[in-house]
């Protein structure tokens, strides 16, 4: 939904549901698993079996933490829910009570993808990507605000009710 404000928009994304990795959640489980089987070892089995399983939990530790950390990192450019404050070359965005501020360098540019907004850098790789607009009049009045642009009718609908 679009609201305009004195100085841009006001834009709330509808989230979309994330591809979470389903294996990183059976992993941290089989580790949660793996930690009970240690703790039991330790208590039935001989020193050394002991201390072998217990290294093999924390090895397992390190690669799970890893991968997240992999994961956190591919999903860190991509705004897909919550409220999007767009004003020239500013965006706001606030997720669950979380803000993220989002200044524009000179060299940066948005490009629309469909529904979808990506601002780009000036060696054209991808800074920021935004889905979750309810249309593509929306993903281009957001362009066009960043762009510092004066929307018209054509980038905008706007509906009035009268009570």
């Amino acid at each position: 939904m679009l609201k305009l404000t004195d100085d841009g928009a006001k834009i709330t994304l509808q989230s979309q549901s994330q591809t979470t990795d389903n294996g990183m959640f059976w992993f941290g489980s089989a580790l949660l698993i793996g930690a009970v089987a240690v703790a039991m070892a330790m208590s039935f089995l001989s020193e050394r079996l002991a201390i072998g399983a217990l290294a093999l939990l924390i090895v397992g530790s390190f690669v799970f933490n890893r991968q997240r950390q992999k994961q956190k990192k591919a999903m860190a450019g991509t705004i897909s829910g919550g409220i999007l404050w767009v004003r020239t070359g500013e965006l706001v965005h606030d997720n669950n009570g979380k803000r993220e501020h989002i200044h524009l360098t000179d060299g940066d540019t948005a490009k629309l993808i469909g529904e979808q907004l990506q601002i780009v850098d000036a060696s054209d790789s991808c800074k920021y990507h935004i889905s979750g607009f309810d249309s593509v009049q929306e993903a281009t009045a957001a362009k066009a605000i960043l762009q510092g642009q004066a929307l018209s009718k054509r980038h905008v609908n706007i509906k009035m009710n009268s009570d």
